[in-house]
C-alpha cells in the first residue's frame, strides 16, 4: 500500500462521519430506529444483503471454497433454504410484526405471553449478537493489519469509532444507505478481484483444472451427524430454512429493516431482492474463491505470501496447518492488485465490517430501551429516550469491541464460527415467534421453560466433548474435537455428532415440543390473547412472489447440481 491506498482509505472514512451529520436529524423514536418509515425497498434490500454478505463473506467464504480442508463448493448449499425462508417470512411471521408498530421485535413476545418472555429472548439476542460482531470485529481488524500494516488496535479503534460516529449521529437512516454504499463497495470489489485473478490464472500457463472434490455441490448421502461429515443437502436446505427464517424474520438486526418499510408492499419486494439476488452473489465469490486458492497452490510465491503472514500473526494456526485460509483474499488484493485498487478493496472490507458493526450496535440500542427502559406503563419522554438511546449506541460498541479481545482468537473461518455461534439461539428464537403467531394455548410459562430449555440442549449438544473430558480427566479437552470423536475415545459410541446447522432446527422443534407440554402441565395459567392474529392462507402461496420464489429454489438446485461438469 502507498499514500495513494490510504488517502482513498481516509476520504472513506470522513464521508462516512459525514453521512452520520447528513442524517443527524432523528426528532423521535421512530426516526432514529425505523428511519421514520419512510425507507424503499432499494436501499433496504442492499442495507439487509450487506449485512449479512459482508466483511465475513468477502474474505472467508472464498477462503473456505479455495483453501479450507474438506470446503469447496458445497458453500453454495447455503442458499438453498434462502428463497423458501423468504416466503415464509414474507406472508406469515412479518406481517403481524409490521401491523403492531413496534420498535423492538420482542415486544411482540410481551403482548402475547409476558414481559419475561420478552426480557428473556431480548437477553438472548444481545448476548448471542453481540459476542458474533465482535468475533468479526476482531477478525477482520487482525487481517487488515496482517496485510495492510496498520495497527492492530489502530485499525479496530478507527473501524470502530467512525462507525460509532455515524450511527450515533444518523441512527437508522444513515445505517441502511451506509449499508447500501457499502454492498456496492464490496461487490464492486468481488467483481474486480474475479477478473483480475481469472487473467492470472490463464498467465500461469499450468492451469489443468480445478480440483474435482472442492467443485461438488451436492451431496445427498451426507446427513450431518454420527460421521462428524458437513455441509450435506438436507442439513443445509432443512437446517438453512430455520437459519433464514430465524435470522430475516426474528433477528431485530434484520427485522428492524422491514419495519422500517414505507408499507408491506416495500417488504415484499425488499425480501423478493434477496431471495433471488443472494445466490448470484454467493456464487460470484464462490467462483473468485477456487481461481484464487487454485493460484494458491499453484504459485508458489503466492503460498509463501500467506504462510509467512500467517506465521508472524496467527502463530497458534501456523503451528497446526502452515497457513490461515482467511489470508487469502487480503494477501491476494495487497499482492497482486495495482495501488489505488488496493485502497478500494481494502476500504471494502473496511466498510463490510463497519456495515456488520453498526447494524448490531443500532439493533442492540433499539432492543435495550425499549425491552428494558421503556416497557414499563410510564413511557419516556422523547429528549429522555433520544439521550439514552444515544448512550446505548456508545455503550454496546465498547461492549462489541471488549468482545472481539475477548472472543476473537479463533482457529475456524470466522465465517463458519459466527454461523455457528448463532444457530445455537436462532432455532428458540424462531419457535418464540412462529407459537406467538399461530398456537394460542400456549402460555408464558410454557414458553420461557422452552426457550431456556433449547438454548441448554443445544449448548449440551456443542460442548458436550469438554464436560465428558471434565469431568473424566479433570480438566478441558483442548482443541477443536467432535464429539463423535471425543466420546469414542472414551469407548462411548453412537453419540449424535451433530453438524451445527442443525442446531437451528433441533432448538426450534425442542422449543416447540417443551412450550406445548408444559403449557398443557401449567393449564391453570391462562395464555395471553391478542388483537392481532394471524391466520394462514393457502392462496399466499400463490401469489406471485411465491411462484417467483418458489421457481428459483428449483433452478439453483438444477444449477448447483450440474456446475461441477460446468466448471470442470
Amino acid at each position: 500500500m502507498n499514500w495513494l491506498d490510504y488517502t482513498i482509505i481516509a476520504v472513506y472514512l470522513v464521508g462516512f462521519i459525514a453521512m452520520g451529520y447528513f442524517f443527524k436529524e432523528n426528532k423521535n423514536s421512530k426516526d432514529y430506529f425505523l428511519g421514520g418509515k419512510s425507507l424503499g425497498w432499494f436501499p433496504l434490500s442492499l442495507s439487509t444483503m450487506a449485512t449479512q454478505l459482508s466483511a465475513i463473506s468477502f474474505i472467508s467464504a472464498p477462503a473456505f471454497v479455495g483453501l479450507k480442508a474438506n470446503g469447496g463448493m458445497k458453500w453454495l448449499t447455503f442458499e438453498f433454504g434462502v428463497p423458501l425462508a423468504m416466503i415464509g417470512i414474507m406472508f406469515f411471521i412479518i406481517p403481524p410484526l409490521y401491523k403492531s408498530g413496534i420498535v423492538s421485535i420482542y415486544e411482540y413476545l410481551e403482548r402475547r405471553f409476558s414481559k419475561s418472555t420478552r426480557k428473556l429472548i431480548s437477553v438472548v439476542f444481545q448476548i448471542s449478537r453481540a459476542l458474533g460482531t465482535g468475533v468479526m470485529v476482531y477478525t477482520m481488524a487482525l487481517i487488515i493489519q496482517s496485510v495492510a500494516g496498520i495497527s492492530f488496535h489502530w485499525t479496530l479503534l478507527i473501524i470502530s469509532v467512525v462507525t460509532l460516529v455515524y450511527s450515533y449521529q444518523g441512527g437508522m437512516k444513515a445505517v441502511v444507505w451506509g449499508d447500501a454504499i457499502q454492498m456496492i463497495i464490496l461487490f464492486s470489489g468481488l467483481i474486480i478481484c474475479l477478473i483480475i485473478g481469472y487473467s492470472l490464472l490463464k498467465d500461469t500457463g499450468t492451469f489443468k483444472g480445478f480440483d474435482p472434490e472442492r467443485l461438488q455441490v451436492i451431496d445427498f448421502s451426507n446427513l450431518g451427524f454420527f460421521d462428524g461429515e458437513e455441509y450435506g443437502f438436507w442439513p443445509m436446505l432443512l437446517g438453512g430454512f430455520f437459519l433464514y427464517l430465524s435470522y430475516y424474520g426474528t433477528d431485530q438486526t434484520q427485522a428492524q429493516r422491514l419495519l422500517s418499510a414505507k408499507d408491506e408492499g416495500t417488504i415484499r419486494k425488499l425480501l423478493l431482492a434477496n431471495g433471488l439476488l443472494r445466490f448470484p452473489v454467493v456464487l460470484v465469490y464462490s467462483i473468485m474463491g477456487l481461481i484464487i486458492g487454485y493460484l494458491v497452490s499453484n504459485v508458489p510465491d503466492f503460498y509463501e505470501s500467506i504462510r509467512e503472514t500467517t506465521r508472524i500473526y496467527f502463530p497458534a494456526e501456523f503451528a497446526k496447518s502452515g497457513i490461515k485460509p482467511d489470508l487469502m483474499v487480503p494477501v491476494f488484493i495487497t499482492k497482486y492488485l495495482p495501488n489505488g485498487l488496493i485502497g478500494i478493496l481494502m476500504v471494502g472490507i473496511m466498510s463490510a465490517a463497519m456495515s456488520s458493526l453498526s447494524s448490531t450496535i443500532n439493533s442492540l440500542s433499539a432492543v435495550t430501551i425499549e425491552d428494558f427502559f421503556n416497557s414499563g406503563e410510564k413511557k419516556l419522554s422523547e429528549k429522555k429516550y433520544m439521550l439514552i438511546s444515544k448512550g446505548l449506541v456508545v455503550f454496546w460498541g465498547v461492549v462489541c469491541i471488549m468482545a472481539a479481545y475477548l472472543f476473537g482468537n479463533s482457529e475456524s473461518t470466522v465465517i463458519e464460527l459466527i454461523n455457528a455461534i448463532s444457530s445455537l439461539f436462532y432455532g428458540p428464537i424462531l419457535a418464540a415467534f412462529v407459537i406467538a403467531i399461530f398456537l394460542k394455548k400456549v402460555n408464558h410459562i410454557g414458553m420461557n421453560a422452552a426457550i431456556i430449555t433449547a438454548v441448554v440442549v443445544n449448548l449440551v449438544f456443542k460442548y458436550l466433548p469438554e464436560l465428558v473430558y471434565l469431568f473424566n480427566q479433570g480438566s478441558f479437552y483442548s482443541g477443536d474435537i467432535s464429539i463423535h470423536a471425543a466420546l469414542a475415545e472414551l469407548g462411548i459410541h453412537n453419540i449424535p455428532d451433530l453438524f451445527w446447522i442443525w442446531y437451528n432446527l433441533t432448538g426450534f422443534v425442542i422449543a416447540l415440543v417443551v412450550a406445548i407440554i408444559v403449557s398443557k402441565l401449567t393449564s391453570k395459567i391462562p395464555a395471553k390473547q391478542m388483537e392481532l392474529s394471524y391466520t394462514f392462507h393457502k392462496k399466499d402461496l400463490l401469489k406471485k412472489e411465491s411462484i417467483i420464489l418458489m421457481s428459483f429454489f428449483v433452478l439453483i438446485i438444477v444449477v448447483s447440481y450440474f456446475l461441477p461438469n460446468l466448471l470442470s
